[in-house]
């Protein structure tokens, strides 16, 4: 019963403490640093928090243009793209299989979990998405999966990906440019928004078409 109350009032605390502090460090950035240990590659640790406001608008836009169009309506999970993923995934089993996952779900797996397909792992993702969307706004959940995410091979989060693939800052990036982070961020060890292949491309187009259909953060009324 005491192991049961601990785990509960430590999660609940964690996630009530991260709702002002800086996310400095994931799971993810310390499996990613042993993977290069281990492989022989260079040590690549490229991440600097930065506020919501530091961030160009275009960036949110563009993920929810890409990632999750009904982030500012829904409460953690976007059950219409669920239900359409598992129409797509029954009909089509032959195809690689399609996710649901909205950004406060990804936060709350970026932050608080590691990579995985368990349904351990998922539960625990499904209850720290119940937890984060409790406690946090919608900008601060934003706020944490721009700094947080992986954006390429040792890259995480806006600032770092804006100097290191484009060499400016998070808040001067361009609407192409957002576009393209986009574009990588189901697969940023493969999909390298600084030299984009014609599919990247092609995609970043979509992507600053459907980001017109957007609401800016912060205007969810």
């Amino acid at each position: 019963m005491w192991i049961v109350v601990a785990f509960f009032a430590s999660t609940i605390l964690s996630v009530v403490a991260l709702r002002w502090m800086p996310v400095l460090t994931t799971p993810l950035m310390f499996i990613r640093c042993y993977q290069q240990l281990k492989s022989g590659e260079e040590l690549a640790w490229h991440h600097q928090w930065v506020s919501i406001d530091e961030i160009a608008p275009a960036l949110p836009q563009a993920v929810m243009a890409s990632e999750d169009a009904r982030f500012l309506e829904h409460h953690g999970f976007d059950y219409k793209a669920i239900e359409r993923a598992a129409m797509r995934n029954i009909k089509h089993p032959e195809k690689r299989r399609l996710g649901a996952s909205t950004i406060s779900q990804q936060t709350a797996k970026n932050v608080f979990l590691w990579p995985g397909r368990s349904w351990l792992r998922k539960g625990f993702e499904v209850y720290f998405t119940v937890l984060i969307e409790l406690f946090w706004t919608k900008e601060r959940i934003m706020e944490v999966y721009l700094n947080s995410i992986e954006m390429g091979r040792g890259i995480y989060g806006a600032e770092a990906v804006a100097r290191h693939h484009f060499g400016t800052s998070a808040d001067q990036l361009s609407r192409a440019q957002c576009a393209l982070i986009a574009v990588s961020l189901p697969n940023p060890l493969r999909f390298n928004s600084a030299q984009p292949s014609g599919y990247m491309l092609k995609r970043q187009q979509r992507i600053l078409r459907e980001m017109k259909f957007v609401k800016p953060l912060g205007k969810q009324d």
